[in-house]
Parts: C-alpha cells; sequence; structure tokens
C-alpha cells in the first residue's frame, strides 16, 4: 500500500485531538491527501458499536466483550476506511488503533496481550501503522484535564489506579516493541507538542518523497 498510516495513542486526555486538528491543517497546507479517523468507531457500524462500549449504563460489559467489540469495531474500520484509503496513496491520521486495546483490554483488563493481538490480527488484515506518535503525560493529569468541563464516559470513570496500570503498560510495551513508536512530551505546551509531532511526521513524509 502507497500510503501512510499514522496513529495517536496515550492516556485519555493527553492531547491526542487537539493536535490532530494542528496537524491536518499543515496536511492541508501541504497539499498531502488524507483523512482523519478515530477508535472506536470510525464508520457508521463502527460508531454504533463505539455508543455501546463507551454508554456509562453498560456497567456490566464483561472486559471479554469489550475487548471483542473494539476488535469488531476496528474491522470493520480497517475494511470500510483505513485500508482503502491508504491503498490510494493518502494519509491516514486515526486517533487509537490495536496498542490501545492491548493495553486497555490486554492490561488494564487482566484478558493477556496475547489473546487480545490475536483477535485483533484476525480482523486487521495485516494493517500495522507506518508511525505511532504515544503521547507521553502522567495519566492523573491527563485525566484532570479530561474532566474539566466534559462528560465522561465508562472507561474514563475507572479509578486512577486503572489508568496508572495502563498507563505503564503503554510503557512496557513500547520498551519492548520501539519499532516505529515514537514518544512525545504531552506535558508540554500545546506549541511545543504540535512541534514534536509536526517533526516526526515531516521526517516519514520526507522518506516516502512527499515533502522535499
Amino acid at each position: 500500500m502507497s500510503g501512510i498510516f499514522i496513529t495517536l495513542e496515550g492516556p485519555d486526555g493527553s492531547g491526542k485531538s487537539t493536535v490532530v486538528e494542528q496537524l491536518s491543517q499543515y496536511l492541508k497546507n501541504s497539499n498531502i491527501e488524507y483523512i482523519f479517523t478515530r477508535e472506536p468507531g470510525g464508520t457508521e457500524i463502527g460508531e454504533d458499536i463505539r455508543d455501546i462500549i463507551l454508554d456509562n449504563n453498560n456497567t456490566n460489559m464483561s472486559p471479554r466483550t469489550e475487548a471483542l467489540l473494539y476488535a469488531a469495531s476496528r474491522s470493520q474500520h480497517v475494511h470500510e476506511k483505513i485500508k482503502p484509503a491508504l491503498q490510494a496513496g493518502k494519509v491516514v491520521l486515526c486517533e487509537r488503533f490495536v496498542l490501545s486495546s492491548l493495553v486497555y483490554q490486554g492490561i488494564g483488563r487482566g484478558l493477556g496481550i496475547v489473546d487480545v493481538k490475536n483477535i485483533n490480527d484476525f480482523g486487521i488484515e495485516g494493517v500495522k501503522p507506518d508511525l505511532t506518535l504515544f503521547f507521553d503525560i502522567d495519566p492523573s493529569v491527563s485525566l484532570n484535564r479530561k474532566m474539566v468541563g466534559q462528560d465522561i464516559d465508562r472507561l474514563e470513570m475507572e479509578g486512577i489506579n486503572f489508568h496508572k496500570e495502563v498507563y505503564n503498560g503503554y510503557l512496557d510495551l513500547i520498551n519492548k516493541y520501539p519499532e516505529n513508536v515514537v514518544l512525545i512530551d504531552a506535558s508540554k505546551s500545546k506549541e511545543e507538542v504540535f512541534k514534536q509531532v509536526k517533526s516526526e511526521v515531516e521526517r516519514i513524509l520526507k522518506e516516502r518523497g512527499l515533502v522535499k
């Protein structure tokens, strides 16, 4: 596939959504074809699944059901949106991908990384990110950002211990499998964070000959 798949990962409230807006504008100004999408969701079917996953009323959802729903949403996402865009040579910006499931369900929910990876491998048709930007920030700080004046979903309502476990899980996995993963210091100002992100994105765009 001739496109570039860039994923953004990190704790809730780490600033991914803000950076995506800035990055989208940068790509638009550079006349680079791109799409932005998110997980869970990204397609009509995926968004319906997202509503089920994040509904605060679904407190009885089992961890296995949660993991399978994420994988199902992701499979539709890859089939309907991500893979066709990459085949068309576009840059795909995606907020969260398989790494999120490995840490949130595999580690946070205690299901195990191997089992969660297996159910996702079945659905993603071999599609993997060319670059993953991990927004590195203490979850106690990022959650405070997230909760100021905003409604929070079922996963965000989990206690701080859950989110710290997820954060440490991210760091452990990135340390073991660092390929194509770049850490972004998300504790800095919005301008400084975007400067870091832009530098990494420009690097891969230059490698692919999309910018000089």
